[in-house]
């Protein structure tokens, strides 16, 4: 179990208190107990810290003053440390714990996996059982492919990537470092891409072939049940650091930036490219071909039709989006929608009886 000196100086964290203090994880303020280290990153549960058993506590200058300030015997034995950013701080020491503490999965391959004799599978893999990979697939090394994942033709995954089972890699695709793909992801399946030919005979839809590839960045995690079409003659790429929720759908030829987040159940139409930094909220959805600046926030089932040009925006509101300072006015408007109606027949009933 790493000690508190150890744990600062690996997070370049300000250390107070006890450095040879011994941790075994971390826990919520309510909960922890003395070999545990628990976080404050709002002040409005400073004295639930007070109170807290914790023997480490993550927390920002400001907090700790506080605490240090209205110290109880029990926190003056307390470590702290002291972080510009307590909340990703503990994402981080959460990570250290998680993986110390997680069953490794040894190298090897699965006697029942099914690999063609030109993949490149470096010794340090990992294949579970019924795993399908292809021709021409390249890993890197310490990949993890868990059972029933099929990896089609030409495939290439990066380094310390960890894909998650029943898994479906369709043909070219590329996968970055350190990224993980949850449970029944789907990379790589057609784009929606069809020709109308009609007359007032009849016609058909013509499918337009999906040449195109999905090109995943680094460090990024794919949630569960999402899928991301391949491009149509262009590739359908998201960038490095970028986190997708769950049953998120993502269309051909889109363009993800760096270090996005995407909720649950929001769909990007085709050939929209999202700039860097972008925030979008659970089934939002947004129209094809649009443009989408870094740093713009949009708000949870918030339907985005036109591109957005400036940086930094945050939009809400089902139909029509704008942006979210202007939806608060309008909402306070709308609540109060009844009581103007009502004044407005008053005015009405005072001017037919002046009348």
């Amino acid at each position: 179990m790493p000690t508190a000196i150890q744990l600062a100086e690996q997070f370049h964290i300000s250390l107070v208190g006890e450095g040879s203090a011994v941790f075994r994880g971390l826990a919520p303020l309510e909960q922890a107990q003395a070999d545990q280290i628990s976080f404050l990153s709002n002040p409005l549960y400073r004295t639930q810290a007070l109170d807290s058993a914790a023997g480490g506590l993550i927390l920002s200058q400001s907090d700790y003053e506080f605490l240090n300030a209205n110290s109880t015997s029990a926190s003056s034995k307390r470590v702290y440390f002291v972080a510009k950013n307590p909340y990703a701080t503990f994402a981080r020491m959460a990570q250290y714990f998680a993986k110390a503490s997680a069953r490794e999965h040894m190298p090897g391959i699965h006697a029942n996996a099914v690999i063609d004799p030109s993949a490149v599978i470096p010794d340090s893999c990992h294949i579970g059982p019924f795993v399908q990979i292809g021709s021409g697939v390249h890993l890197g090394e310490r990949v993890v492919i868990l059972g029933n994942v099929s990896i089609a033709n030409g495939v290439v995954i990066g380094g310390d990537t960890t894909i998650h089972p029943a898994v479906s890699i369709y043909a070219q695709t590329q996968i970055g470092e350190r990224c993980i793909i949850h449970s029944g992801a789907i990379l790589g399946a057609d784009g929606f891409g069809f020709a109308p030919d009609f007359s007032a005979s009849g016609g058909e839809w013509v499918k337009i072939p999906q040449t195109g590839r999905v090109v995943i960045g680094n460090d990024v995690e794919i949630g569960a049940s999402t899928t991301i079409d391949r491009g149509a003659m262009t590739d359908t790429t998201i960038g490095s650091g970028t986190k997708i929720d769950n049953q998120v759908q993502i269309a051909h030829n889109v363009i993800i930036g760096n270090c996005c987040v995407i909720a649950g159940c929001a769909a990007i139409s085709g050939s929209t490219k999202i700039g860097n930094f972008c925030i979008i909220g659970g089934a939002a959805n947004f129209a094809g071909h649009l443009t989408i600046a870094d740093r713009t926030t949009v708000s949870g089932n918030t339907s985005i039709i036109r591109s957005i040009t400036e940086p930094g925006q945050h939009f809400t509101g089902v139909y029509p989006s704008m942006l979210h300072a202007a939806w608060e006015k309008n909402a306070a408007i709308l609540r109060g929608l009844d009581k103007i109606r009502q004044r407005l027949r008053l005015l009405d009933k005072n001017k037919a009886t002046e009348s």
